[in-house]
């Protein structure tokens, strides 16, 4: 049965101009001219689809994934217009001529454009943003379905199935995480085949600073990233599988103790050792009981620092990264299986903006909570799209 095809507002409206003003609060106009010029893709005429107006329209596919690609484009290019201060006219471009302004524009320029954005919002004493001063941060990885094209699926490849294949190729996504805004402050995407690790040793050296304390599952340790991390000057507290062994060299008045970890690959061990503190526990009386045990490898030596129980309970903050995922692929996706592009460089624009457009939302969340003195978590981010896209009443707070 064919379905109706949705349509948004004949009409441009005030709620429409503002989603489109929160996508240019982020990427101001001056800075993706700026890109633009550094990348070489700047207009080199007067086009229908100007490039910057399609940068615009790349992000603004995050807001509107129920409406045609026209209508959204439709959306952007009145609701810049108006906030231009020049007078908001129908704007009329095929699917072909979107996708053909979209293939002369790449990936590099979203790409570009968030390695400049993407950032950690928290001021110094933010509410659920720090502990003991140092900014808690998670890192993880998670994997988004892509249209099955035969140029997807060469360049993303499928992951594995009980029975062959699953049904689309997939991109994986690293992201580290501010825990206490959900705002990704860096983010790298490959094929699926590329393990989270190999992206974490490209992605961690650029982005981590001495004031972050990192968080991470057991899937990222291994020595040579550890190392890596540490020569940031960054604060780590990661989870290790149990089977690493981690003899007990002196044991600390909180309960944890001190080990050293080798590289693997050095037989000797006598140029690689490196001394962590070891915190070892299990959860009580929790809501889902397992006798599994935790352990975590830290590089925060003095327990007086971080003690072993806070940093029990702190590890669970990690979860925040899992939440923002979800807020990627139920909130933001909404209803679409998969994203609409259908070749790899595509893909990587898509996800590039839907990036921007996810730090756009958490900003504007966080810009709200904080002068109430909340915690940006207790804010429903649904909630907050929908504010976005139809009911924000503060017209005037975008400026001209």
């Amino acid at each position: 049965m064919a379905r109706t095809r949705k349509a948004l507002a004949a009409q441009i409206d005030v709620a429409h101009l503002i989603s489109a003003g929160v996508l240019a609060s982020v990427c101001p106009r001056a800075l993706i001219e700026e890109v633009l010029s550094e990348t070489g893709r700047a207009s080199q005429r007067e086009r229908l689809l100007p490039a910057p107006a399609v940068v615009y329209y790349v992000m603004a596919l995050a807001l509107w994934r129920e409406a045609p690609l026209e209508e959204v484009l439709r959306v952007v290019c009145e609701g810049l217009q108006w906030l231009g201060g020049g007078q908001a006219g129908a704007v009329q471009a095929s699917k072909s001529a979107i996708s053909q302004a979209r293939t002369r524009l790449g990936a590099e320029v979203l790409h570009q454009l968030a390695e400049r954005v993407l950032r950690p919002l928290a001021q110094p004493g933010a509410p659920g943003a720090w502990y003991r001063g140092l900014r808690v941060m998670a890192l993880d990885g998670s994997c988004m379905d892509v249209a099955d094209e035969a140029a997807n699926a060469d360049y993303f490849g499928y992951p594995g199935a009980a029975r062959g294949q699953s049904a689309f190729p997939q991109a994986r996504l690293l992201g580290l995480v501010e825990c206490g805004t959900h705002a990704v402050v860096a983010a790298d995407i490959g094929p699926y085949r590329q393990s989270e690790r190999a992206m974490a040793s490209q992605l961690l050296p650029g982005k981590l600073t001495p004031d972050m304390l990192v968080l991470a599952d057991r899937g990222f340790y291994g020595f040579k990233l550890w190392n890596l991390a540490c020569a940031t000057g960054a604060k780590l507290a990661w989870r290790v599988r149990s089977t690493i062994k981690l003899p007990i060299e002196k044991t600390l008045p909180d309960g944890s103790y001190l080990s050293t970890v080798f590289d693997s690959g050095d037989p000797t061990r006598a140029r690689t050792g490196q001394t962590v503190r070891v915190v070892d526990y299990l959860l009580a009386d929790s809501a889902t009981p397992t006798q599994d045990s935790y352990r975590l490898v830290t590089n925060l030596l003095n327990p007086e620092q971080a003690p072993a129980l806070e940093l029990a309970a702190l590890y669970h903050e990690r979860w925040e990264i899992e939440s923002v995922f979800a807020e990627f692929k139920t909130h933001l996706r909404g209803n679409s299986t998969v994203l609409r592009s259908k070749t790899p460089e595509l893909v990587k624009q898509e996800l590039w903006g839907l990036l921007l457009a996810h730090f756009a939302i958490r900003q504007l969340m966080a810009q709200a909570a904080w002068p109430r003195g909340l915690d940006p978590d207790r804010l429903s981010f649904t909630h907050a799209v929908r504010v976005i896209k139809r009911k924000m009443p503060q017209a005037a707070a975008i400026p001209p």
